[in-house]
């Protein structure tokens, strides 16, 4: 049954850092091609997001050439290589997950640690390099991820971001814009939270199975000027609350076993595949 089309596509080359819009992507089982494969460090390896330093979302990222041009004010542009996949391993910490990544070269690290006044890294997750998604919402154990928090691919709607802005407006709230989700897909639908229900996609010539909601966390509320606030976390825990967490949007993995064009562009059309009220 087709449901849609698929509205915007977001990458985001460095974890934590602005995102980019593109018209097309290249598809991989990590996620979206250049996606989350750049990731910033403390000095003891762990990994470091806007939930601490809300200023990373000011940074903008654009991929020129064979590069990741980073632009914050005040600090001259860096350019980081598109792929590091070789150079000093390190092992650094995502959640639980203890991931092997490459060293960035130092000057690389003045230049953040500069922007954050904190001594901090970048490191890069090499092809060799092999994550697990969390086993319990895995399809199979070649399910793997990049540096993002859980999962390859995260789809929201139109429609549900529309609803969220719905009560935010009925409250005298502003509404917030689809970034501050960070999602790969945006997608269309006719209903509010549609994908909620969706099981098994297609997008295009591609089969994505929804394996998990996605809670939400601080960064939701970090505005345009690189603050945290309430906003729409707040709303979200009135109407989207299950349990302790508020959810919004689902985490998807591609369907390896599937023969897809490992190709996603904007307008490509979306079918349900599987329902999950399916009986």
């Amino acid at each position: 049954m087709e449901t849609g089309s698929l509205k915007q596509l977001f990458i985001y080359p460095v974890k934590s850092l602005k995102g980019i819009s593109l018209p097309s992507s290249r598809v991989t089982p990590l996620g979206l091609e250049y996606d989350r494969r750049w990731m910033i460090v403390d000095e003891k390896g762990r990994f470091i997001t806007q939930r601490l330093y809300p200023q990373l979302s000011l940074i903008e990222t654009a991929i020129v050439d064979e590069t990741i041009v980073l632009t914050a004010d005040g600090h001259k542009d860096l350019q980081l290589p598109l792929h590091l996949n070789s150079g000093d391993s390190t092992t650094v910490m995502v959640w639980r997950d203890s991931v092997e990544s490459v060293q960035a070269p130092d000057s690389f690290n003045q230049w953040i640690s500069a922007y954050l006044g904190s001594a901090c890294r970048f490191v890069y997750m090499p092809d060799t390099t092999i994550r697990q998604v969390n086993q319990e919402f895995a399809i199979s154990a070649r399910d793997s991820v990049s540096f993002a928090d859980g999962f390859p691919f995260l789809i929201i709607s139109q429609a549900s971001l529309d609803d969220l802005n719905e009560h935010l407006l009925a409250k005298g709230e502003q509404p917030v814009p689809i970034q501050r989700f960070r999602p790969n897909l945006f997608v269309d639908a006719t209903q509010a939270f549609a994908e909620d229900d969706w099981q098994t996609i297609s997008i295009g010539n591609n089969r994505f199975h929804n394996v998990k909601p996605c809670s939400r966390c601080v960064m939701t509320t970090v505005n345009t000027k690189g603050e945290k606030g309430k906003e729409p976390l707040a709303t979200l825990m009135q109407y989207r609350k299950q349990g302790q967490q508020a959810y919004f949007g689902q985490n998807a993995i591609l369907d390896n076993d599937f023969n897809n064009a490992l190709t996603l562009k904007v307008g490509d059309r979306i079918e349900i595949i599987k329902s999950r009220t399916d009986e």
